[in-house]
């Protein structure tokens, strides 16, 4: 459902590209090359991929994005960059910069050792002069102004950090600390555009609440509820949405689209026989 979405929200548009930040649903294999325990290069991941071996998908295939790479007609599947069997010759139609476990605050990617959002970026930029040098300054330009950008980013703000440990809960209210991280995204948004960017995807949250991970956590006494934790969720999706909506203005000439994963998911956990 959220695929088609994006697809017939784009299927007019031809992009060289997909260039996708964020944590573990985009991750294609970046913490692989880390020294974190968030990994997924062991069994049963990767059971349903080319070769039936893992390849640092937090999955048993491939991903949302390498799907929505097929639609759009690009490729099979995006690759991690700092994956050493790519090169820039594959990055040139696609890469993924995200890291499974980070969130928009630096304090989460610290709370699991993994690549924080502004380490993303920077790769990014990296990648930007690999791309210069690969298919020209204008070959370069044109790549990054017509790629699709695809960011979704901040569920472990909440369920590793906020919720869990001790330090952000006591520095903010949850309001605070939702604004908070749309400052971190605004401004994140803001030196992508300056990098280039020009067709943005911001995906939401999904029903935080409902996913396994929150549930197993909640055994602890102590936690807040399901019911608060998947609130927060919804309440931070309308803080985007506002965010695009004023970006969209301020920044001309960009198409920035946000993309709701609350409500689909949240239909097929209630009525999974439909």
């Amino acid at each position: 459902m959220f695929l088609t979405y994006l697809y017939f929200q784009f299927w007019r548009s031809v992009f060289p590209g997909i260039i996708v930040f964020r944590d573990s649903t985009v991750d294609a294999g970046n913490n692989n090359q880390i020294l974190t325990l968030i990994k997924a290069n062991f069994p049963p991941y990767g059971h349903d991929f080319e070769g039936g071996e893992p390849t640092g998908r937090f999955c048993n295939g491939r991903l949302p994005i390498d799907f929505l790479s097929e639609m759009l007609g690009i490729k099979r599947s995006i690759p991690a960059y700092l994956d050493p069997a790519f090169g820039i010759e594959d990055f040139a139609t696609g890469v993924t910069f995200a890291s499974a476990g980070t969130g928009y605050d630096v304090a989460t990617s610290e709370v699991s050792a993994v690549i924080p959002l502004s380490k993303e970026l920077e790769y990014f930029k990296e990648y930007l002069k690999k791309l210069s040098s690969f298919l020209g300054k204008d070959g370069a330009v044109k790549t990054a102004r017509e790629s699709l950008y695809f960011i979704s980013v901040g569920t472990n703000d909440f369920i590793l950090n906020y919720f869990t440990v001790p330090g952000r809960s006591s520095q903010f209210t949850i309001d605070e600390y939702e604004d908070f991280l749309i400052g971190i995204a605004r401004n994140f948004l803001i030196e992508l555009c300056r990098s280039g960017a020009k067709n943005i995807v911001l995906v939401g949250l999904p029903p935080s609440g409902c996913l396994p991970l929150v549930k197993t956590l909640n055994l602890v006494p102590g936690r807040p509820s399901l019911e608060e934790i998947k609130k927060a969720s919804k309440v931070f999706n309308a803080k985007l949405q506002n965010l695009v909506a004023t970006l969209s203005i301020e920044l001309d000439g960009i198409e920035l689209v946000y993309a709701d994963i609350y409500n689909p998911l949240l239909k097929i956990i209630q009525n999974p026989n439909l």
